[in-house]
């Protein structure tokens, strides 16, 4: 399930992707939390990747499926995360599909244009934490 780009739209670049990540850690350094950045393009593929060299193992997993979960989805994970609880409309959405779909705040989709152009995942702190990191390194994109 993608979301093509429309026509006129510049897609993620390279150079945006290692920005995205440069701005992420240095929210995450002033933070004093130890992360994983994922950035993934429009199709979900990797554009780039940083996992600070203290961060918990698993955070290079948990911010992939963010960032995952947030292209796929068109939505910040933190705006997920309800709606995966039993009772609620997605509850089965984790386990229904063979995804690496993660409803944990911390991934956020990246716009142009009003066109979803990719995602920024963050795996490492708290979910909070997670999430005002990645929420400002995607204010950063231009």
């Amino acid at each position: 399930m993608s979301h093509p780009i429309a026509a006129g739209v510049r897609p993620l670049r390279a150079p945006e992707a290692d920005e995205l990540v440069a701005v992420a850690r240095s929210e995450a350094e002033a933070a004093g939390i130890a992360v994983s950045i994922t950035i993934l393009d429009a199709g979900g593929n990797l554009m780039a990747f940083r996992r600070d060299e203290n961060a918990v193992l698993i955070s290079g997993e948990t911010s992939t499926r963010k960032a995952f979960t947030s292209v796929q989805l068109g939505s910040p994970t933190a705006d997920l995360v309800d709606l995966v609880q039993p009772g609620a409309l997605f509850h089965t959405l984790p386990t229904a599909l063979d995804r690496p779909l993660l409803f944990i705040a911390g991934g956020v989709p990246l716009h142009r244009d009003g066109r979803l152009i990719g995602a920024i995942g963050v795996g490492g702190g708290a979910p909070d934490q997670d999430s005002a990191v990645a929420l400002a390194a995607a204010a950063a994109l231009a």
